[in-house]
């Protein structure tokens, strides 16, 4: 339901929020109090709805149509976790062969440079049975983070994606993954990425509004994981934004290139 004034700043502060469309809101101020000070017109969903918090603000990692599918996937991702911070994850049984080869990974990433692709075939192609539970599937889209299992084993991926903005850093990205990293660090859960980034997003807005800031909090939760890391670069890998995505020279515990990296 609605969450108003001082109270949305308890969901904010959860590890995941799920919401139901048409039936949760939050907001600081309300439409009427907005209509009063600024004039503009809007109701509690165009305000603080679930998709507005979803894919604009990212306070909301997941949004439903309904609150069935909603608890379903509650369910799922508590089958995901441990119990608390000193557990490990809970592994899960698969007929999934970690040794399992396949020479479909070979045309899902196309060698040109130019030509893009969708990461998220790539991480079925990885992962246990193709399964895996994607967190702010609508914000920031040009990174992927995911929780998934191989071997059995609960792991966090990262991954940039080429689809959505060539796969370029930017704030709400950088953001995004570092919340994800240090989640993960913080649950016993290792990390794998998948590094395909052209570089940071260039602009004035990107500047002016703290990619500086942004860039450094997603370095800062890699360097600071203490769980394994994991990192694969596919294609390209430049500058400042290739550090930043779980590089050697930050520890990652393992570095591997795919034949087609730059």
């Amino acid at each position: 339901g609605p969450c108003a004034g001082g109270a949305a700043y308890s969901p904010a502060l959860t590890d995941f929020v799920f919401m139901v469309r048409g039936i949760s809101q939050m907001f600081i101020t309300g439409p009427d109090v907005v209509r009063s000070v600024t004039g503009e017109e809007i109701t509690q969903n165009g305000l603080g709805g679930a998709d507005v918090h979803a894919s604009a603000s990212g306070v909301a990692h997941f949004a439903y149509d309904d609150v069935r599918a909603c608890m379903e996937d509650v369910r799922h991702l508590l089958s995901l976790l441990p119990a608390n911070n000193r557990d490990l994850p809970p592994a899960g049984p698969t007929t999934d062969p970690a040794d399992r080869l396949t020479d479909r990974l070979l045309e899902l990433v196309p060698d040109d440079p130019q030509r893009v692709y969708d990461i998220r075939t790539v991480i079925e192609e990885l992962v246990d049975d193709g399964d895996y539970f994607e967190v702010h599937p609508a914000w920031a889209t040009n990174i992927v983070c995911a929780l998934s299992r191989m071997g059995g084993e609960v792991v966090g991926i990262v991954a940039n994606q080429p689809i959505s903005s060539a796969g370029v850093l930017d704030i709400n990205a950088s953001e995004k993954a570092a919340r994800f990293v240090q989640f993960c660090d913080a649950f016993n859960i290792p990390l794998v990425t998948l590094v395909d980034v052209p570089g940071f997003l260039p602009g004035v807005d990107q500047e002016h509004n703290g990619i500086i800031r942004r860039g450094a909090k997603l370095l800062y939760a890699y360097c600071n994981a203490t769980v394994p890391r994991i990192s694969l670069v596919l294609r390209k890998a430049y500058g400042g934004a290739y550090i930043v995505m779980d590089s050697r020279s930050i520890g990652t515990d393992l570095a591997l290139a795919w034949p087609s990296n730059e």
